[in-house]
């Protein structure tokens, strides 16, 4: 029986977008423009199927791509090669899946579920106030990063937003990587954190419990600290905490996809141009390096692609000899929605891997919790960002997954 909580009161296909009615909606976006802090029922219906009849084209595969899964192992199949058929079933593989992965990339240290956010300055900009803040998100560090509050009574949904540095999605950074800023426009909290000064010495993630003798891989690591925050940001009385979400682009992808998978508490997730699938002939995705999926004791390997000259160590190798891949973690969201704003790295072919989530939902009575829009750079424009954006506003800001309010299919 399909699951009366399902975020989506529809599914079916919409003919292509409208190319006025995109340009309407992105001039509101870049003005600024919500939607009232407290909508009637009526109103919140009508913005909800509004705005899934211009998402509903992006969570259906091309008809190329429909039910191909060539190249990913199944993940309705236990690993002693037993199906799985029903509901109760599929969360013994769940869990199945969940203990091999924690147990090939190193078991989290406990989570910090009684941290909380150190205001250290609030300043206001535009509608919404900006404070600067403190997290402990390891055990041993802490980092600082941007808490943006819209105005309006709360609690909000609200979105955690991970990249390289908390300057760039608060809209101090690159064009188009301003996501924190968009959402918080928009009626959402969001959390902006970044890898500073890990980033500035070229090592990019977090290492548990040393640089040296890492027993996590890094990857995995910072899945932990974004659990981290997700627990110090549900806890602001401004935030309803069944309502918070993820995202980040590109490095960020990589992290919010791993974060969203490996904990279950992100009630929505949106990931772009991570390369959500293993490849050796993309350089951008590089999992195989040592601060991803590839750890190794320092000195670190040259970074780049795998060469003879310059070969690959550790899990990543062991991963891909063994046949495993991303796709296996993305099912670990059934049934909560996501989205792969897809560039470069991650073109409609990625459908093979995404359809075997979609088989997944389809098992637990759910349709049209797997999306994927696509561009042909790797960086982030304008529609690809609307797309996000709405995705977030339908899933989140009105009450899309909200149990108080189950739609019906």
């Amino acid at each position: 029986m399909p699951n009366d909580n399902s975020p989506y009161p529809f599914h079916f296909s919409f003919p292509s977008f409208n190319v006025l009615a995109v340009a309407g909606a992105l001039a509101g976006l870049a003005n600024g423009v919500a939607m009232s802090a407290s909508p009637t029922p009526e109103e919140d219906a009508a913005r909800r199927a509004e705005l899934w009849s211009e998402l509903a084209p992006y969570f259906e595969p091309p008809p190329e791509f429909a039910g191909d899964v060539t190249g990913y192992r199944p993940v309705l199949e236990f690993e002693d090669g037993r199906p799985v058929r029903t509901a109760e079933e599929w969360e013994e593989r769940r869990k199945e899946i969940l203990d091999l992965w924690h147990g090939w990339m190193g078991e989290w240290p406990p989570l910090r579920e009684g941290g909380e956010l150190e205001i250290l300055a609030t300043e206001t900009r535009e509608t919404f106030q900006q404070s600067r803040v403190r997290l402990a998100w390891t055990p041993h560090e802490t980092t600082e990063g941007y808490l943006l509050v819209p105005e309006g009574e709360g609690p909000h949904p609200a979105v955690v937003v991970v990249f390289y540095d908390p300057e760039t999605a608060i809209g101090l950074g690159r064009e188009h990587r301003d996501f924190a800023l968009q959402l918080t426009r928009r009626g959402f909290v969001t959390l902006s954190l970044g890898t500073t000064e890990a980033t500035e010495a070229r090592t990019f993630a977090l290492y548990h419990p040393s640089l040296e003798d890492a027993r996590v891989q890094p990857l995995s690591m910072l899945a932990h600290a974004a659990a981290n925050a997700w627990h110090a940001l549900a806890k602001r009385p401004e935030v309803d905490a069944e309502r918070i979400g993820i995202t980040g682009h590109s490095f960020g992808g990589k992290w919010a996809m791993f974060a969203s998978c490996l904990f279950d508490r992100f009630a929505a997730a949106a990931w772009s141009d991570p390369g959500i699938v293993f490849s050796d002939e993309r350089q951008a995705v590089n999992y195989w390096e040592p601060w991803y999926l590839g750890y190794h004791q320092p000195p670190w390997r040259r970074r780049g692609l795998i060469t003879e000259d310059n070969p690959a160590h550790g899990l990543y190798l062991q991963l891909v000899e063994q046949s495993r891949d991303l796709h296996e973690l993305h099912a670990l969201m059934a049934p909560r929605p996501f989205l792969v704003s897809g560039g470069s790295e991650d073109p409609p072919a990625q459908w093979r891997a995404l359809n075997r989530t979609v088989a997944v939902n389809e098992l637990l009575g759910y349709s049209g919790r797997v999306g994927m829009t696509n561009r042909p750079e790797h960086s982030p424009n304008e529609e690809s960002n609307l797309r996000l954006v709405q995705f977030f506003e339908y899933t989140l800001l009105h009450r899309g997954i909200d149990k108080r309010h189950p739609p019906s299919r």
